[in-house]
């Protein structure tokens, strides 16, 4: 054979619009609502992945003759130019505009969520593929539609394919008229059938993890996709599903834990092989125990109600008590700057002084236990809870990791955070002390025999190094 047929990789070009986006490595200033350009780097390695080259062109913002300018140009050296925002119907998105003016649109909005406002059209000789900007949004739709396209035009074949078939284990409501592409996780129930359902003890579990399309957290923390019919009103619980997976080598954790977002539990955590954690709070974590969908949920501080776990949808058992399988203790406080330069001692200064606080979210038990010291100062002086928590300047300004307010203490931003001991021995920060809190695991009442559960529940007993190295840590 002196002549074979061979195929070239398709050259792609890759276009982020917005205005407030900065390409990682420049100054961010967060609180002009600026933030980091996640997609073209996520959709470039997904081409890669295909079977394609990359190209990364500059960044366009908002600005037309920008848009057009380099699309024009990706259009001349590319097969396939992608771009990523600005595809709504807006006035602020024009780049349909663009490509009417420069070329030819075949395609404006797809029946899909995530995903619907995408664009399909030609500029010069190249293919375009306009994707939302909204980063779930832009991944699901690349996966769907483009990843096929640009596998085809290199002559890869398509990846090995995995589904998994489980139930749901939360109802789930929809009714928008579109086929939904719901990213989900996976759980397995316990192995011996406690919950009264012995049949089918270790089946499959399916929960959503869908917080919205601009969260990449919903395709970190999920193992694949549920397609949903466009005329499904709700997945009941108990109801059977399949599960694109992500790739065929993902498998469900050994252990999925939910609640409290500590510093301890993260390293105890490193010592059990695959588990999956979410710290979204000592409150998300007590109402998805109820819901039945965690393995175990983690609190902190006073909890308002009992925790109690649903019956598994595939069993029959009545809600049970989630009696704690292991505890310990955690000092909790204000931070400050070193040295504490305000002289902060207390709740009280927070309220009758002109101090910036940074407070962490409405879930934690930090924030709880805070709550609660402040009620108790309320209740002295006369007034009222709310008007206690009102004179605090930043009461409401709350973020989600346990770090976060030291940091922000640290950057100049704030004048006290909320956080503990072992926060601010690592930071080298001041640490006003207000108190003690126990952490607790709860295990879900149906799988306290699952051995993700027995591998935590030994990591706690085996960890006092883990707890002798945290400031403010121990266990009685």
């Amino acid at each position: 054979m002196s002549e074979v047929p061979v195929r070239r990789r398709p050259r792609v070009g890759i276009i982020s619009t917005g205005d407030e986006l900065i390409r990682p490595g420049e100054p961010l200033e967060s609180d002009a609502g600026q933030i980091y350009d996640v997609n073209s780097y996520a959709i470039a390695t997904a081409v890669e992945e295909a079977g394609g080259v990359a190209e990364l062109y500059p960044h366009a913002g908002d600005d037309y003759e920008e848009m057009e300018r380099l699309l024009v140009e990706a259009s001349e050296e590319c097969d396939l130019v992608l771009s990523s925002g600005s595809t709504s119907a807006s006035a602020v998105d024009v780049i349909y505009r663009v490509i009417e003016e420069r070329g030819e649109l075949l395609l404006h909005g797809v029946s899909v969520k995530p995903g619907k406002p995408m664009l399909i059209g030609r500029v010069g000789d190249a293919a375009y593929v306009g994707l939302p900007g909204y980063p779930v949004s832009a991944l699901t739709i690349f996966r769907t539609f483009v990843a096929p396209a640009v596998r085809r035009a290199a002559g890869e074949p398509e990846p090995r394919t995995a589904t998994v078939a489980g139930r749901m284990a939360v109802r789930e409501r929809y009714s928008e008229g579109r086929m939904r592409l719901m990213p989900a996780g996976l759980v397995e129930r316990g192995p011996t059938g406690s919950d009264g359902a012995g049949d089918t003890a270790g089946e499959t579990l399916v929960y959503p993890v869908d917080k919205g399309s601009g969260a990449t957290t919903s395709l970190v923390e999920a193992d694949g996709v549920v397609v949903v019919d466009p005329d499904t009103e709700y997945l009941a619980a108990g109801e059977s599903v399949e599960v694109r997976l992500f790739s065929p080598d993902v498998r469900a954790p050994t252990l999925l834990g939910v609640g409290e977002d500590d510093p301890a539990l993260s390293r105890l955590l490193d010592r059990i092989d695959r588990p999956r954690y979410l710290p979204l709070g000592s409150r998300e974590g007590l109402r998805r125990l109820r819901d039945g969908v965690p393995d175990v949920a983690v609190t902190a501080g006073p909890t308002s109600r009992d925790p109690v776990a649903a019956p598994d949808p595939t069993g029959d058992a009545e809600p049970a008590a989630a009696e704690p399988v292991a505890e310990w203790t955690r000092e909790w406080g204000l931070i400050v700057p070193a040295g504490n330069p305000d002289g902060v001692a207390g709740p009280a200064d927070l309220v009758d002084r002109d101090l910036r606080f940074v407070n962490r979210d409405a879930s934690a038990g930090l924030r709880t236990s805070l709550a609660n010291a402040l009620a108790d100062l309320a209740e002295e002086r006369g007034v009222t809870r709310r008007e206690a928590t009102e004179a605090v300047d930043g009461f409401d300004r709350a973020v989600r990791a346990h770090e976060s307010p030291a940091r922000r203490v640290l950057a100049g931003g704030a004048d006290a955070g909320l956080g503990l001991r072992a926060t601010a021995a690592r930071l080298d920060t001041g640490f006003v002390p207000l108190g003690t809190q126990r952490v607790r695991v709860h295990a879900n009442p149906a799988r306290v025999d699952k051995p993700g559960v027995a591998a935590l529940r030994g990591a706690v007993a085996d960890g006092d190094d883990v707890f002798d190295a945290l400031a403010g840590y121990g266990r009685d």
